[in-house]
């Protein structure tokens, strides 16, 4: 799944998966292919491209009841269980303790010392998830960091994964927009979050071909686009929704 410090799974955690499935599948395009345990007692849903997984979606376990849904996303690390620690001893904190998932591999979810979840992943010898990054509809182009105090995420997130500062977009009353660099590419951004987001969150955004009209399935599908079109630095156009149950995530295209 990639060396240390690369995003390489997302995660619908969510109260509706059938709902969810049939949402995503008509607003992304993805191919929901379900799963379920030897002994089922749990079931695992698989957004897929063409070229295979790309994300996928679970019930919110019992463990966390009470927790709205949510995109989750999974950082590959070399040691899973050092890994956990260092967030903890900096600041952050373990909120499920490393397990393995047989087969897979093993994973922790984690925060980061103002809050922000993420999830720690290290695959099972000869396990492979995730295709090669692409630049096509369906998968991830960015992930997105809205948190207390930006420039202090920027520092923990460079000193924990080794993510490189590149450029930093003045946002004037919102602050600096920073984006941040993983193997020489820019692939996250970080930034202080305005007052009316009540907490501190990662955002996962996907590609789709033409803005407008993945809109137009969004609210379609019962979702609610929160913000946009808009057009960003580089020239691509985004979307900011929700799904019908209330997860947040953020389209992108090329063309408006």
């Amino acid at each position: 799944m990639g060396a240390t410090g690369k995003f390489t799974w997302y995660e619908l955690l969510t109260t509706d998966t059938s709902a969810a499935a049939d949402f995503y599948a008509k607003v992304i395009g993805w191919k929901p292919v379900s799963q379920a345990s030897a002994d089922d007692s749990m079931h695992y849903t698989v957004f897929n491209t063409a070229e295979g997984g790309v994300a996928g979606l679970m019930t919110i376990p019992p463990d966390a009841a009470g927790m709205p849904p949510t995109w989750a996303g999974y950082v590959s690390v070399d040691d899973v269980d050092a890994y956990a620690k260092k967030f903890e001893a900096a600041g952050g904190a373990i909120r499920r303790p490393p397990d393995d998932i047989p087969g897979v591999g093993r994973f922790a979810v984690v925060a980061d010392p103002q809050g922000a979840g993420l999830c720690l992943f290290k695959p099972a010898s000869g396990y492979q998830s995730a295709p090669p990054d692409l630049d096509g509809p369906g998968y991830p182009s960015w992930r997105e960091l809205m948190t207390n105090d930006g420039p202090t995420a920027v520092d923990f997130y460079m000193g924990m994964f080794g993510w490189e500062k590149s450029t930093g977009h003045d946002m004037g009353p919102m602050g600096v927009y920073q984006l941040l660099a993983y193997d020489g590419e820019d692939r996250m951004g970080i930034m202080t979050k305005p007052a009316e987001l009540p907490v501190s969150m990662w955002s996962f955004v996907f590609r789709v071909d033409g803005i407008g009209a993945a809109g137009e399935r969004v609210k379609a599908a019962g979702g609610t686009v929160l913000r946009g079109p808009m057009q960003v630095p580089g020239g691509s156009w985004v979307l900011q929704v929700q799904d019908p149950q209330g997860a947040f995530f953020s389209l992108q295209s090329l063309t408006a």
